[in-house]
């Protein structure tokens, strides 16, 4: 899917310009969400962004952030979360859209699991073998910097482009020996095999990850105060979880909540939870995060990905990808 997507790029890049904000009527919204464990699926689960914005949202579920970004692309969706690997890669093309939260650091909530009985004991076992990603993610993005850090050629390394539900199937069936991966899936794997390595560990080898939420610019030009009341709702489901979280065992009404939406089990919650960090308003608009330090993460990732061959050119400046400007209303109210 990802090699598709890379080479659909410039044409989405064309779509983008003849497509207008793509809603059906004012105060009408699609926002693609991901199977991701995260605290803001509670404000989706209690429709606290229906409620408070009275804007009717069509939530519609995608399995990758490359999926996300060709549904943004064509006008389908109006705001969407991604990885930072596909964002960067958009952001390369030039697509017109903007980051306007990061939605998780990640650490331990993406991992690469390998299968017992694989053979597979140490970094160098994975040559010749089987590991199923999806393609243009952060976990793709993880496993190449893995891989680089360990001194493998990924050419070595039977590399296959599966979402996350096939990479189950395939796991499951025997298929596969290792794959990088997040909940559920990861939750399913881990239950017969074991963590080669995590996102944690990668990010301390120069190569960190995160998820955020990006929006059209056309949209977010239209509808700022949707934007930023989608915004402030979502990073109060952050903080709420930041001072509140150790209550959110497994068997909680929280836990419930996630596990509707995502499918992950409620046993796994709280520990997939506690493997990413969820900034807070404040923390979002700090130099770290949206006034600098996002910008020169895409900017750190593209480069890294077109060491990879898998975009062709880095931009000189990826400032007009992120935008704190609604961080900085939601805070004002």
């Amino acid at each position: 899917m990802t090699n598709k997507l890379f080479k659909l790029l410039p044409m989405l890049t064309v779509l983008f310009a003849l497509s207008g904000t793509a809603t059906a009527a004012d105060k009408e919204v699609h926002i693609a969400y991901q199977t991701v464990v995260e605290p803001s699926k509670i404000a989706q689960a209690d429709g606290e962004y229906e409620k408070q914005t009275g804007w009717k949202i069509h939530w519609r579920k995608f399995e990758s952030g490359g999926e996300v970004i060709t549904a943004v692309a064509s006008g389908d969706i109006q705001l969407g979360y991604v990885g930072s690997s596909p964002l960067a890669a958009a952001a390369t093309r030039e697509l017109p859209i903007e980051t306007i939260l990061i939605a998780a650091e990640i650490g331990e909530a993406e991992a690469l699991v390998v299968r017992n009985g694989s053979g597979i004991k140490k970094p160098q076992d994975l040559v010749g073998k089987k590991v199923a990603v999806p393609f243009v993610s952060t976990t793709h993005y993880s496993l190449l910097a893995a891989l680089k850090h360990w001194g493998i050629d990924p050419k070595k390394v039977q590399v296959l482009n599966l979402r996350p539900t096939e990479i189950t199937a395939a796991w499951l069936r025997g298929d596969i020996d290792a794959a990088y991966v997040w909940d559920p899936a990861l939750g399913k794997v881990k239950e017969s095999g074991t963590v080669l390595t995590h996102s944690a560990e990668v990010a301390k080898w120069g190569a960190p990850t995160f998820d955020a939420w990006i929006v059209r610019k056309d949209f977010a030009r239209a509808h700022p105060d949707f934007v930023t009341a989608f915004v402030r709702i979502t990073g109060k489901a952050y903080a709420d979880y930041r001072k509140n979280g150790k209550s959110w065992t497994a068997d909680s009404v929280q836990a419930d909540k996630i596990a509707r939406l995502t499918g992950a089990s409620k046993a796994d919650i709280p520990a997939v939870l506690r493997g990413s960090v969820f900034p807070t308003l404040e923390e979002q608009a700090s130099s770290r995060l949206l006034a600098g330090g996002t910008i020169q993460a895409v900017s750190d990732t593209s480069q890294f990905l077109k060491e990879q061959k898998k975009t062709e050119r880095v931009l000189g400046d990826y400032t007009s990808y992120v935008n704190p400007k609604f961080v900085l209303q939601a805070l004002s109210q």
